[in-house]
């Protein structure tokens, strides 16, 4: 960690850890019960607004377009979720379109912003809402990978409630492989983009999505995601907390690095999607129409785990 950011202290890997077992113990909450779901992700998002619209509470995040943006398209995905895990939306085949929309917009939103730092921030510039950036050919690089993240999208017709008492949003098809995929893309995504958050806004919460995946509730994993983004997009518009010391962690903003990071992303996706080729034309199958890694172990835990 020490090559990627500057900052580090023993009271910052606490604070990390901190901020880490908070936002997991808020997801696992919220995804046991619809009356705290509600709660968080339906009643907190308008008192926090009132607080920023007041001037009680904000943040440098909430001078951007990109932060509102970021915390209603994952508002939007949490709520959508919830109409398929609790109401008999979940039982209409239409529905699966959803998730799988709603994530590619939220790809594509960070893509664009890849190009426009591109485009805009050729030297170490400060944006609208105080992030210290610097724009490169790294950005092309992952804007790629993120085309690629969307294109790698496969089985969304397989989407449904998994037969428990927390009935999750099950997507079997999407595998370890384009959930790490996913999580390189977005890992450098951040840190090209939201350095000076990166950490928390990056590191963190992909993190707390990896070990929500693997170790609460496994095919769970864009619930997961969808619901931890959300979290954390609220606290960040809301609270300016990297004014505390323990939260002042930044990137080196190192170009070798920089690219590093966004070529690995790259390469990696290639990788997701070159397999997911030859899984097509080896199984004749259409993944807009059907799931199409049925027969990997991931897919079969997945499917195990939620009693489908």
């Amino acid at each position: 960690m020490g090559f990627l950011y500057e900052g580090l202290t023993f009271g910052s890997f606490i604070t990390l850890a901190i901020f880490l077992g908070a936002i997991l113990f808020v997801n696992e909450i919220t995804r046991r019960s619809k009356t705290t779901s509600i709660l968080v992700f339906c009643v907190l998002p308008v008192v926090l607004a009132v607080g920023v619209f007041m001037g009680i509470l904000g943040s440098p995040t909430g001078k951007t377009w990109f932060g509102w943006v970021k915390v209603v398209s994952a508002l939007a995905g949490v709520y959508g979720f919830m109409l398929i895990r609790f109401t008999k939306l979940g039982e209409r085949k239409f529905a699966a379109i959803f998730p799988v929309t709603i994530l590619s917009l939220n790809i594509a939103e960070a893509v664009y912003r890849e190009f426009e730092v591109f485009a805009t921030y050729k030297t170490l510039m400060v944006d609208p809402g105080g992030i210290l950036i610097l724009g490169g050919v790294w950005n092309i690089f992952n804007g790629i990978a993120g085309i690629l993240c969307i294109l790698t999208l496969t089985g969304f017709a397989g989407i449904r409630v998994s037969k428990d008492k927390t009935r999750d949003m099950i997507w079997p098809d999407m595998t370890w492989m384009y959930i790490i995929g996913y999580t390189l893309w977005n890992y450098a995504y951040v840190y090209n983009c939201i350095s000076t958050r990166s950490m928390y806004a990056g590191f963190v919460i992909l993190l707390a999505a990896l070990i929500a995946e693997y170790v609460f509730k496994r095919g769970a994993w864009l619930q997961h995601r969808a619901q931890i983004l959300s979290i954390y997009a609220m606290f960040s518009l809301s609270v300016d907390f990297q004014q505390a010391s323990y939260f002042k962690v930044f990137p080196t903003y190192n170009e070798g690095l920089l690219t590093g990071l966004s070529v690995f992303s790259f390469i990696f996706n290639i990788g997701v999607f070159a397999f997911m080729i030859y899984t097509m034309i080896k199984g004749k199958k259409n993944p807009l129409k059907e799931e199409i890694y049925t027969h990997t172990d991931y897919y079969k835990k997945s499917v195990e785990a939620n009693n489908l």
